[in-house]
Order: structure tokens, then C-alpha cells, then sequence
């Protein structure tokens, strides 16, 4: 059973193999084939029209699967990889290891955001962006350039404590947990994190920085330590609903994923703690 770890309990090795894996997907083009599916799926999102993996019930299935499917590609390339979290609650700064030389890379420059250094730095020859949302080649940061702190493990405790999945009209106006853990009502959690980091995690191409995984397997352990603390809170809507995707619908774009079958992780894999 592969187990999701805090990124700043990595040992030196496992973080070489977590980067070796993602360059190696970006090396064959399959890493830009997730960041072009998500940047499609964020654009196509409505609150009045269909929306299924974001601004809606099911953007927490939806994404579980989506990192699933990602640390699955990391695995065919080295099989010890899984995808590590960063508990943003507590590394809350622009010099937490996180961003160490060795393992993401720092900031980006004040004069156009490009991030210069580790190995997702364009100057390092690994990584250019080809998903654009403008025709800059290279990663851009701006951390902590959101004018909002990162979210506190207070705020943490605040959403996890909501007892209530999603409710009517089940979009970013709703309230419920999933729509104050994706940050559109409330404290912000998700939202305000990818502000935070911002440039390309600020656009829906989102994913050109690899920090998008695992800040997102922080949101699905939240769902986790939810659904542990709220055992007879159930997915909503648990009927077909127009616009949205129910329990028992289909997650586009696949064809047989269902929330429904999305709602145990540890069918797949497991947290540290």
C-alpha cells in the first residue's frame, strides 16, 4: 500500500526520485497532458452551467482521482514514488524546505516572477512551459505575493468541523465543507494557496509548477481526516442534480469513475499520519 508523506519528512533519496519521476513525465509530454486536462476543466467550469471539477460538489473526487492517476505515471517510471503533501498550516513561509534548492526551487525574481533555481527552473534545461497563459517559457512564482497569509491550522480546524458536505445550489455561492476547503466562501483554504504561490498557480494552468500536486494532496488528506471525523456525513447530492455530478454520475473525463468510487482512498493509498 504506497503511503503519502509530509514533504518535509522526505529523505534526500526520495525526493531525487519524486523529481527524476516528474521530469521524466515531462520528458515524454505526458506531464503536459495533466496540465492541459485541468486548465480545460477550470475554463469549462460554470456556476450556472455544467462544472465537475471545480466550483462543485465533486471537485474533491474529481481531483482524488486526477492525483491518482498522476502518481500512477510517477510509478511506471520509478515504483517507490508516491505523491508527498505539503501541510501548508504549518510550513508557512517562503523559506520552509519546500522550496529548498534540492526539491522545488525558490521564489521567482521581483522582475518577472521566473523561477531561477532548483530543477523546475527553465535556466536548468528541464522544464519550459508549453501550456502557456502567456508566451513566457518559464515557471513563475510570486510566494506570499497574494496579499493573504497562508491558511492557519485554526482555519484548518474551522472547515474540518463542518458537519454538512455541500448544499443548494452547489457552487461557489454554497456553503458546506467542500465549498470552504476549495475557498470560495469563508476562510479560504484551497483557493487562497494557489493565490498565495501565484503566477502559474494562480491560472488554471496551474500544474506547470509541481507544487499543484502536492498542494492538492493536502486537500485530499483534509477530505480524509473529514470523512474520519464525519463518518455519517454523505456526499451530496446523492441524486441527479442538473449541472453537477451526483454520487452515482459520471466524473468526465472518464468514463466509469463515479464520486461514489472515488469516496475510500485507502483502496489506493494511505497518509502518514
Amino acid at each position: 500500500m504506497a503511503v503519502r508523506k509530509n514533504q518535509s519528512t522526505l529523505t534526500s533519496a526520495e525526493k531525487r526520485d519524486f523529481i527524476d519521476a516528474i521530469l521524466e513525465l515531462k520528458r515524454g509530454g505526458r506531464y503536459d497532458e495533466f496540465v492541459r486536462t485541468h486548465n480545460e476543466f477550470i475554463m469549462s467550469d460554470t456556476d450556472l452551467g455544467e462544472r465537475v471539477g471545480h466550483r462543485s460538489p465533486s471537485f474533491l473526487p474529481w481531483h482524488r482521482k486526477f492525483l491518482l492517476e498522476f502518481e500512477q505515471e510517477l510509478q511506471r517510471v520509478i515504483p517507490s514514488v508516491t505523491l508527498p503533501y505539503w501541510d501548508w498550516s504549518t510550513d508557512r513561509t517562503p523559506e520552509s524546505s519546500i522550496w529548498a534548492i534540492d526539491f522545488l526551487g525558490g521564489n521567482g525574481r521581483t522582475r518577472d516572477g521566473q523561477v531561477t533555481n532548483g530543477p523546475f527552473a527553465n535556466l536548468a534545461g528541464n522544464w519550459s512551459i508549453d501550456t502557456q497563459v502567456d508566451t513566457r517559457p518559464f515557471l513563475r512564482r510570486s510566494l506570499g505575493g497574494g496579499g493573504r497569509p497562508l491558511p492557519s491550522r485554526a482555519d484548518v480546524e474551522a472547515v474540518l468541523a463542518v458537519e454538512t458536505y455541500d448544499t443548494p445550489p452547489w457552487n461557489s455561492t454554497s456553503q458546506g465543507f467542500r465549498n470552504l476547503l476549495e475557498g470560495w466562501r469563508g476562510v479560504n483554504l484551497h483557493n487562497r494557496v494557489h493565490v498565495w504561490v501565484g503566477g502559474h498557480m494562480a491560472t488554471g494552468a496551474s500544474p506547470n509548477d509541481p507544487v499543484f500536486w502536492l498542494h492538492h494532496a493536502f486537500i485530499d488528506k483534509l477530505w480524509a481526516d473529514w470523512q474520519t471525523r464525519h463518518p455519517a456525513s454523505p456526499y451530496l447530492p446523492d441524486t441527479v442534480t442538473a449541472n453537477v455530478v451526483a454520487l452515482d454520475s459520471t466524473m468526465r473525463p472518464w468514463n466509469d469513475v463515479t464520486p461514489r468510487d472515488m469516496l475510500d482512498h485507502t483502496q489506493f493509498y494511505t497518509y502518514d499520519v
